[in-house]
């Protein structure tokens, strides 16, 4: 035994091995034939130099041949080979398509035992998922009506495989997940949300997310098979996966128009996404906070409804406590969708003590580019349209040059207006702080800060510039008293 375990490492052992199997594919007992092809299946799924050695040694073809002429033990145990070898690569894919094993596949997924479809449909699913060409070629060969019936027999497993196949194929490219439309697949798939198994729910939300990516026509038909309220029990489901998955599909629809974020809302869609995000944690989270982003980025009254269920709360929990960088960039990017309309919306933000939180992950050596990039923008957008000034005015203080001007034109365009405003910046030491900005002559910002200077008297704008005190000392030193 040692030495054959030894021959697998070696090139010509392996060779050796699965020559010794081909022939024991012909033997004419019925159980050493499948007991040989079991075999083969479980070495060609280990690696793909295996895999590439099962290919080469010509084993395909005569596999292929039994498919559509041995017994349903032997049909599983070849299907179980092909599976094994085209999951590797889309070359090795490429070589079952070569050997002509799609119609004898398909086939397969017509037969009587459960089993044996359900070993097509893994083989068929792992030549899919590679690329567009290989999922077309699939298609082309007749699989994906049959995929669709196989979602309504009644072995879970069967469920389970024939809609992840079916996922494969439509996430490619509109095209192929248009076929899986025309299949009727789309109808069956939301009925069988209703199930209880959730390795099976995890699949069917992956299908139709993957349907639901490409267009706002292929969205709309997975709507219209009426896909809501029932997604939304998804996200209370206790699995993590299918909490994920159902975020993702929401995510899918809502991206798409404002229209379909409307249907979100009114289905109830953003209030049960922020009760989602806030019951679990890490990668499970994503989607739904990317949801939230999409839904307040189409429009004023879409981001002030993600506001009223109380969105920005929760996403500012995402961005405080998760460690991970795409997490809280995800967050970031949320929020200023949210705060980068009116502002009121940049108001609902700033209340809520993010923006220090925005700027110092800005600020971080630590933070990844792409936080660093989606943190400043945030910043950017919320802060161009805040006129909440308390929540300013740190930032004269903390913030870089480049946040900084946006921060100052803020103040130039409120204190004009607004007499409480210019009383509390110059008792807070904000006009003091303005002073001590250095700016290039005639730059923006040069501008800004003329713009505040001149809403008060020029003696009050002296007594609060760098140097005035000393000036004054000066005049005390030079100063001679009148002599009595």
């Amino acid at each position: 035994m040692h030495s054959l375990t030894m021959d697998f490492w070696l090139p010509n052992g392996q060779a050796g091995v699965i020559s010794l199997l081909r022939t024991l594919l012909l033997d004419v007992v019925p159980t050493i034939q499948q007991t040989a092809a079991l075999a083969l299946g479980r070495l060609a799924s280990y690696n793909d130099d295996l895999a590439e050695a099962v290919v080469k040694c010509d084993i395909l073809p005569q596999l292929v041949y039994s498919l559509a002429e041995q017994n349903r033990f032997y049909k599983k145990a070849a299907a179980f080979v092909l599976r094994a070898v085209g999951k590797h690569s889309p070359q090795l894919a490429q070589a079952i398509v070569d050997c002509g094993a799609l119609d004898s596949l398909v086939i397969c997924l017509e037969d009587f035992d459960p089993g044996v479809k359900e070993a097509a449909a893994w083989a068929l699913r792992y030549i899919a998922r590679h690329n567009a060409e290989l999922s077309q070629v699939v298609v082309d060969a007749g699989a994906v009506p049959l995929l669709a019936l196989c979602i309504q027999e009644p072995e879970i497993a069967l469920k389970r495989i024939a809609a992840s196949a079916l996922s494969d194929i439509a996430k490619h490219s509109p095209e192929l997940a248009q076929t899986v439309v025309d299949a009727g697949a789309v109808a069956h798939l939301v009925q069988m949300l209703l199930n209880p198994d959730a390795k099976l729910k995890h699949q069917i939300l992956s299908a139709l997310s993957q349907v639901s990516k490409h267009s706002v026509n292929l969205a709309e038909m997975v709507v219209e098979a009426e896909i809501f309220p029932v997604v939304l029990t998804c996200l209370k489901d206790k699995d993590e996966y299918v909490k994920e998955n159902a975020s993702t599909l929401i995510r899918e629809i809502a991206k798409h128009t404002p229209e379909l974020s409307h249907l979100v809302v009114n289905a109830g869609g953003v209030a049960a996404m922020i009760e989602c995000i806030g019951s679990c944690k890490g990668n499970t989270r994503l989607p739904g906070i990317m949801m939230l982003g999409y839904v307040a980025a189409h429009s004023e009254n879409l981001a002030m409804a993600v506001i009223i269920s109380k969105g920005i709360p929760q996403l500012s929990v995402c961005l405080s406590e998760e460690p991970e960088d795409h997490i809280k960039a995800a967050a970031a990017w949320a929020l200023g969708q949210i705060g980068r309309h009116t502002p009121e919306h940049a108001r609902a933000v700033a209340v809520t003590n993010t923006l220090p939180v925005l700027l110092s992950l800005y600020m971080s050596t630590e933070s990844s580019e792409d936080l660093q990039v989606k943190s400043k923008k945030a910043i950017k957008s919320i802060l161009q349209k805040c006129t909440y000034l308390p929540a300013l005015e740190p930032f004269l203080y903390d913030a870089p040059p480049s946040i900084l001007k946006h921060v100052v034109a803020q103040f130039s365009k409120v204190l004009p207006h607004d007499s409480k405003a210019r009383r509390l910046f110059v008792t807070s030491g904000g006009l003091k702080k303005v002073q001590e900005i250095k700016a290039e002559p005639g730059s923006l910002l040069q501008e800004y800060i003329n713009s505040i200077n001149n809403c008060y008297p020029e003696e009050i704008v002296r007594y609060y510039s760098p140097g005035y005190s000393d000036t004054l000392l000066q005049r005390v030193d030079s100063y001679q008293p009148l002599n009595n």
